[in-house]
């Protein structure tokens, strides 16, 4: 399949990412070099880059010479990075895209300290280089999140919650940022105002896209591709929409008595329910959901003139499911 280097085919993007990471890495040093080791640990170990691509793409569609933009795509990330330092000690996470996690490297105080740094650090860069209104949409952002992952811990273990309560929580824990990553962008080059809002909707519904394609991964893709074993999120009592789905369907029987037993659940156990799930078509029918809200995305795209950067957002929604399609082969 196409990769993001080759469907963003904008050199000034490419450019630009290369000084985010500088960036990123200038914003989480701190006086303490103990603290800038660890709150560094994620960046150094890489990534996607996704929500500073999204600032970045969105800013095209303002003045593409404003330096703005690339600090709009730094305090999304550490944003993002910071959540991460969190979300790894409130699931005992060892590993993190393939490398060993802050809390497992060290500890659970320190990795929240890290986070906690790095967030810090998201709101002095928006504060010193963007606007007042960035600043609050930032803090509104990472309550949203902290909202999402607080409803997800609600409903751990917990087989009867609704399809609507999945989307309340993805919609938190995922597309809160990936929309206020477009929208920063977008406000950063000082874009017209329906520009904005179009640009924020797209990316609302293809974060909705982003988490349900990731889900979808962790039911079908190999502990190396997603860099952290299959089956994760069932064995932390995380049961996203297709095994909800699942649960609901001829075979849920069989999925509750399993998933009822105290965890840590057997290998085999994990296994069963993952292929219940996959032969059942339950990731099929998840896809097909992304694959509305993706009408949705096209939809408000379509209200902006044609142009390569709308182009590439165009292309960007399927991408995201491509990429579930390529891990299963």
């Amino acid at each position: 399949m196409e990769d993001l280097q080759s469907l963003v085919g904008i050199p000034r993007i490419w450019e630009r990412l290369s000084t985010v990471e500088e960036r990123l890495l200038e914003a989480s040093t701190a006086d303490d070099s103990y603290l800038t080791k660890i709150a560094q640990h994620l960046l150094i170990a890489g990534g996607k880059r996704f929500r500073p691509l999204l600032a970045l793409l969105a800013a095209e569609f303002g003045d593409p010479e404003d330096h703005r933009p690339v600090e709009a795509a730094v305090a999304v990330e550490l944003i993002h990075v910071g959540s991460l330092y969190h979300d790894d000690v409130i699931d005992e996470a060892d590993t993190r895209r393939g490398a060993s996690s802050a809390n497992a490297n060290w500890t659970n105080s320190v990795a929240i300290l890290a986070g906690d740094f790095l967030m810090a650090r998201a709101s002095e860069v928006a504060a010193t280089h963007l606007s007042q209104e960035s600043v609050r949409l930032l803090a509104v952002t990472y309550a949203e999140l902290v909202e999402g992952q607080t409803r997800e811990l609600q409903l751990t273990d917990d087989l009867s919650h609704s399809l609507e309560d999945y989307q309340q929580v993805i919609g938190g824990k995922t597309a809160s940022l990936i929309r206020t990553s477009a929208r920063l962008g977008a406000m950063a080059v000082d874009a017209d105002r329906p520009v904005v809002e179009a640009l924020s909707t797209w990316a609302w519904e293809v974060g909705m896209v982003f988490q349900i394609a990731d889900d979808a991964l962790d039911l079908v893709a190999d502990e190396e591709t997603i860099g952290k074993p299959a089956g994760s999120d069932i064995r932390e009592g995380t049961f996203t929409g297709p095994v909800l789905r699942a649960v609901s369907g001829p075979q849920g029987d069989r999925v509750r008595e399993i998933l009822g037993a105290d965890r840590p659940y057997r290998d085999d156990a994990v296994a069963e329910v993952i292929s219940l799930v996959r032969d059942g078509g339950h990731v099929d029918a998840a896809l097909e959901t992304a694959a509305t809200r993706l009408t949705i995305a096209d939809a408000a795209l379509a209200t902006l003139p044609r142009s390569k950067p709308r182009e590439i957002l165009e292309r960007l929604g399927a991408y995201l499911l491509e990429r579930v399609d390529s891990a299963r082969g």
